[in-house]
């Protein structure tokens, strides 16, 4: 398992996979302190989530530094990372109540969450701190443990997770890493000590781990791709959006599930805000990623950046106009420039696929319903930003939108207090928010308790 730089190219370090004998201790060491965790005060769990986020602050330089250095993330996001995950933590010591028994129609009546026993993670390496922290910290509060597989590229962020999640003190098997590689998911998934299962990933890697966890009967939470909508209006405060724009395509270079991905521009203003656009995406840096006035780094490896690259060169292909970008540069550093795409086919690779990446289609809409027609036309259904001053546009598109989300005047974003997750092909299930404790709960229900 090797870990390598997209900045330089060069190898970072090497990790041998753990053997079938460690793998085996620590799904132990996991389903052994969740027996005991789970009859652990949730006022001790909550305890214990905030001593994760003080640990984490303290590590924050050490983890920020291994994402910047595995995955090329700029250096400044990525301390910005590490605090989101802290304030996390932070957030869900708060709703410990949440865990509480609630009361039914009758005496005798509770609704209680109660823990499913050890979850197993799949994670990716784009946000490789903020994807784990977002699930086990309920999963924590719950009284359930967390087994992470990680990204094999990221196997330096999964283990300076560990160190600055083991800080924290508390029973040994709360949190264990597994170093395997991604052929030994389906087995894992139907080991009996798995009792959940969840993953951030591609929509093919979703359908994989639901497949396994179907067939032995465990629940799962899907949290995959998406080809966001950015709706732009015509009553909009132009050189305000595009640089707004540029910023939601372009976070994390562009490597983000929930970023911008289909500008959707009334005709109106169509060719001002394209021009206002390119100019936003024009004064974005992209530079090395240790540099604290970075805003693109590299992308996570070479074979991302060709990928990306053919892309863009087959909707090119179909007839498609290239604005701005669209040049590889065929380096051992993954660089890609920020590139915009109008006139983009139906059917075309951009209008289909999800682009990882600093690259952004722009379609025009004459009217509401061709907006909606517009942004409902993917298979994805995962966020939506929409920018206009007018209420009923607002409301039209927030209750139309085939999506999870919808942000008006404003990007989106994940925030710990507001459930996440998509609809169609970007997966079920949501993260975050109360619903995030309740999706690997076992909400049992109890009639007629003696008093």
């Amino acid at each position: 398992m090797t870990s390598t730089n997209p900045h330089g190219g060069e190898i970072i370090a090497r990790y041998t996979a753990h053997s079938s004998i460690e793998i085996d201790r620590r799904l132990s060491n996991a389903e052994a302190a969740q027996k005991l965790w789970r009859r652990t005060a949730v006022s001790e769990r909550a305890a214990h989530v905030r001593r994760i986020a003080a640990a984490l602050r303290q590590h924050a330089d050490e983890l920020a530094t291994t994402a910047t250095l595995e995955m090329g993330k700029p250096i400044t996001a990525a301390r910005a990372e590490v605090e989101k995950c802290a304030r996390c933590c932070e957030w869900y010591a708060d709703q410990a109540h949440h865990i509480a028994a609630q009361s039914g129609p009758t005496e005798g009546d509770e609704i209680r969450l109660e823990p499913l026993g050890v979850l197993l993670a799949i994670m990716p390496w784009n946000f490789p701190y903020w994807q784990v922290v977002r699930v086990v910290t309920p999963a924590l509060l719950l009284g359930n443990t967390v087994v992470l597989k990680h990204a094999e590229n990221v196997s330096g962020c999964a283990l300076a997770l560990e160190q600055a999640v083991t800080a924290a003190g508390g029973s040994s098997g709360l949190f264990e890493v597994l170093l395997i590689t991604r052929d030994l998911a389906s087995a894992l998934i139907a080991d009996a000590r798995i009792a959940a299962v969840t993953i951030t990933g591609s929509e093919r890697a979703g359908i994989a781990v639901a497949t396994a966890a179907g067939a032995v009967l465990k629940p799962v939470v899907l949290e995959l791709g998406g080809s966001d909508p950015f709706l732009v209006w015509h009553d909009v405060d132009i050189p305000v959006v595009a640089k707004a724009a540029a910023l939601a395509r372009c976070v994390n270079g562009g490597q983000s599930c929930i970023a911008a991905k289909r500008f959707l521009v009334h005709d109106a203003i169509h060719d001002r805000f394209l021009a206002a656009f390119i100019a936003a995406m024009q004064t974005l840096k992209v530079s090395d990623p240790r540099a604290t006035d970075t805003d693109i780094g590299p992308l996570v490896s070479v074979a991302a950046r060709d990928t990306l690259h053919t892309q863009v060169t087959e909707t090119l292909a179909a007839g498609a106009t290239l604005q701005l970008g669209g040049v590889n540069p065929g380096s051992v550093t993954a660089w890609y420039p920020p590139t915009i795409v109008t006139d983009i086919p139906d059917g075309s690779t951009m209008a289909v696929e999800e682009l990882f990446g600093p690259v952004a289609g722009v379609w025009r809409v004459s009217d509401l319903d061709d907006a909606i027609m517009r942004a409902n036309s993917t298979r994805f259904g995962l966020g939506a930003s929409v920018w206009t001053n007018d209420r009923e546009v607002a409301h039209r598109c927030a209750a139309e939108f085939d999506t999870g989300s919808v942000m008006i005047n404003q990007p989106v974003v994940s925030d710990p207090a507001l459930p996440f997750g998509g609809v169609k092909a970007s997966g079920h299930g949501r993260e975050l928010g109360v619903a995030g404790l309740a999706a690997f709960a076992n909400i049992k229900t109890v009639r007629g308790l003696l008093r």
